[in-house]
């Protein structure tokens, strides 16, 4: 984890409330124009969040991010309600530049820098305007579009309902004290929410309470969810740890359920565009990148392979879903990403033990390399995606 009736961006972050740093400054003229689209440059530094142009007509736009800081930066692109993130770039280290590229509906916007990937960040106004500029979309490429969007849907929507399935069942062998049974299908519930981790987290009010790691914790702020209970079931890597009592392992289990039922609901009615798909694509990698492979995500139950690939599964549906799209737009870039997922595959398998694989902690760090590595290889193509798809 890093942190609606429709759905404006696949990804929306963990925004826990924090004074702003400092204000967004910006040109009024500073949106270059490339082919493919306008790309607005982004300063971050570790107290300002400097955007090239604060209003743009609407179209395909790429955010290209630099961080001038001394710490790790996100972008994120958020609704008006300055919770729904429309497209966002995560993981940027100080001196690197990355991008994040989107099809813009005109409307209110705002933009936020997060200097350390924690806090509220520093945040401004941003307005995509009507533009004169109109796409067009043959009936051929109309069809293919209409055809990605049905069928991730319908996977967002499956993964959710065995989601649901999956945390009922933990839930009555976590508060009956089944405590072995529930250890054994935490990593298997958890799968289908790793899978559609992008669209789970589009919701602010749910994604804190459900899936918060104690690391991402802000002072005095309360640990619900997963792994709150993950800690529970493995307690050996605490110091001075006290057992829950059977009232806080219901009222923990109950929340669980309850805001599950809720996620499933709400995602009945989502509705997706091919960059948000594309983007969601891009977004899962770097969930692999963030936690996984670094063995941070599950760090009580050491279970990070079984997200590795549940991550994996839900970024290769996606690029599956948009893949006659880049096929013709740009086939070559279609063999360099099927030549790495598959690769990145490959390595992953040679760590399955049964229907599931090996703890983190009993990987050597030749193997952690190569993981890491290997995804670091499929990244760059994948940070193409987007852009090639909305050609």
């Amino acid at each position: 984890m890093r942190t609606p009736s429709s759905l404006t961006g696949p990804v929306v972050a963990l925004l826990v409330a924090a004074p702003a740093l400092a204000g967004c400054s910006s040109g009024t003229d500073g949106e270059a124009v490339r082919t493919g689209g306008r790309v607005l440059n982004v300063i971050s530094t570790d107290r300002t969040c400097e955007v090239s142009s604060l209003e743009v007509p609407a179209g395909t736009l790429t955010f290209e991010v630099t961080n001038s800081g001394a710490e790790v930066t996100e972008f994120y692109l958020l609704g008006e309600d300055g919770l729904r993130v429309v497209a966002e770039v995560e993981n940027i280290g100080p001196a690197s530049t990355r991008q994040v590229t989107l099809n813009a509906a005109p409307g209110s916007y705002v933009t936020a820098c997060k200097p350390g990937m924690k806090g509220e960040g520093i945040r401004a106004n941003f307005t995509v305007t009507d533009s004169e500029e109109k796409a067009v979309v043959t009936a051929d490429q109309q069809t293919l579009v209409d055809e990605a969007v049905s069928q991730y849907a319908a996977y967002v929507r499956d993964q959710v309902d065995q989601l649901l399935t999956k945390t009922e069942e933990f839930v009555e062998l976590y508060t009956s004290g089944a405590d072995d049974a529930a250890r054994r299908l935490y990593p298997d519930a958890r799968t289908h929410w790793e899978r559609v981790e992008t669209v789970a987290e589009s919701f602010g009010d749910l994604d804190p309470r459900m899936d918060a790691r104690e690391a991402d914790l802000e002072p005095g702020e309360a640990w619900t969810g997963w792994h709150r209970i993950e800690k529970d079931l493995w307690p050996a890597r605490a110091e001075d740890y006290t057992a829950l009592s059977a009232p806080q392992r219901a009222a923990l289990a109950e929340a669980l359920l309850a805001d599950t039922v809720v996620l499933d609901t709400r995602v009945q009615t989502l509705t997706y565009t091919v960059d948000q798909i594309a983007n969601g694509s891009r977004g899962l990698l770097e969930e692999v990148a963030l936690g996984k492979v670094t063995g941070e995500e599950e760090f009580w139950s050491r279970t990070d392979l079984w997200d590795f690939q549940a991550n994996i599964d839900g970024a290769k549906v996606a690029y599956a879903g948009v893949r006659p799209i880049l096929e013709g737009a740009d086939p070559e870039l279609v063999g360099v990403l099927d030549e790495r997922f598959d690769a990145l595959q490959a390595l992953l398998d040679r760590q399955r033990v049964g229907d599931g694989f090996r703890y983190y902690d009993e990987l050597s760090q030749d193997q952690i390399k190569a993981l890491s590595d290997s995804v670091n290889a499929l990244s760059e193509p994948l940070s193409r995606l987007t852009a090639a798809v909305l050609a």
